[in-house]
């Protein structure tokens, strides 16, 4: 290479620096710069009435998984906190592994539908993205609260004798992540099923493969990236969920965006808040390298 193509390389690099200086900006003051607030919050000591004393101090970090008795400072296990903890990942999982179970036959039969009829299907799947995540929390709270219209239609039919209580429940809240999330599901595995070749099916079918064979060794290893996508976007949601716990749980049934919410609010205690904030994000990071890891290993199989 030359030096006057070397010097035109260097001039459009500086260029393209120059170009994206401002989305570096933007990026660095309203996504860098608060997180760096939170992790620096994260090692400071607690104020006596919120806010944080400018001293460094491990308690936010510490108080994740340990608790200080306050008669002789010694520490136990923070039972709460990790009941906390294991409710929120359970849960996620649960809404993760339901919504699919729900979703993929959904999907199929979209995807398997007339194009012109397609439209229409994806539609009605998108809907309930037109409301706001509380209008639709409640409305489920209408359906499955003790007079809602669940219990209202059961003890008409005699189905049952007094009304099933499901309300303030980690099943209310299951219930509730599930019907919010569902359509996160739907479309990735959509996107994924619309492209299988059904000619593949009729292929497996020659070769004497039962149905659940064909579902297991030629249909969900060709859609698998819509299946990993469509997992991501329900598990993480779910796992940072705060409005459909606190509306359909009472308070009572706390996952970690509650239990976050908490700490800045009443517990004034910011540093731990701070604390439980990073740890929540360095779940969800690492749900997404084992995604971006699955999608590797499909793509270099050649999926």
């Amino acid at each position: 290479m030359s030096a006057a193509e070397k010097a035109q390389a260097a001039q459009s690099t500086r260029n393209g620096w120059l170009l994206s200086t401002p989305a570096l900006v933007i990026l660095t003051l309203f996504a860098v710069g608060p997180l760096m607030i939170v992790v620096v919050y994260s090692f400071l000591a607690p104020g006596q009435y919120g806010n944080v004393e400018w001293q460094f101090s491990l308690d936010g970090w510490r108080g994740i998984l340990w608790t200080k008795d306050i008669f002789d400072d010694t520490y136990g296990l923070a039972d709460a906190n990790i009941s906390i903890f294991w409710r929120s990942i359970k849960l996620s999982v649960l809404t993760t592994v339901l919504t699919f179970a729900v979703g993929f036959p959904t999907a199929w039969f979209i995807a398997t539908r007339p194009q012109k009829s397609r439209a229409l299907w994806l539609f009605l799947i998108t809907i309930p993205f037109w409301t706001n995540l509380l209008i639709r929390t409640y409305a489920i709270n209408e359906v499955i609260r003790n007079e809602g219209l669940m219990n209202t239609v059961l003890l008409k039919l005699g189905a049952i004798s007094e009304p099933i209580r499901l309300i303030y429940t980690d099943t209310a809240v299951f219930i509730g992540m599930a019907y919010v999330y569902l359509p996160l599901m739907v479309l990735p595995l959509f996107a994924a099923i619309d492209r299988f070749d059904m000619r593949l099916l009729e292929a497996g079918y020659d070769l004497y493969a039962s149905r659940m064979q064909v579902l297991r060794r030629v249909i969900l290893p060709i859609v698998k990236p819509g299946i990993i996508a469509g997992s991501i976007l329900v598990f993480v949601p779910s796992l940072g969920a705060y409005v459909t716990p606190r509306v359909l749980g009472g308070g009572k049934q706390m996952m970690i965006g509650n239990f976050i919410d908490l700490q800045f609010g009443q517990g004034r205690n910011w540093p731990l808040g701070a604390a439980l904030s990073l740890t929540l994000l360095v779940i969800v990071t690492a749900a997404l390298l084992i995604y971006v890891k699955y999608a590797n290993r499909d793509v270099s199989n050649g999926h």
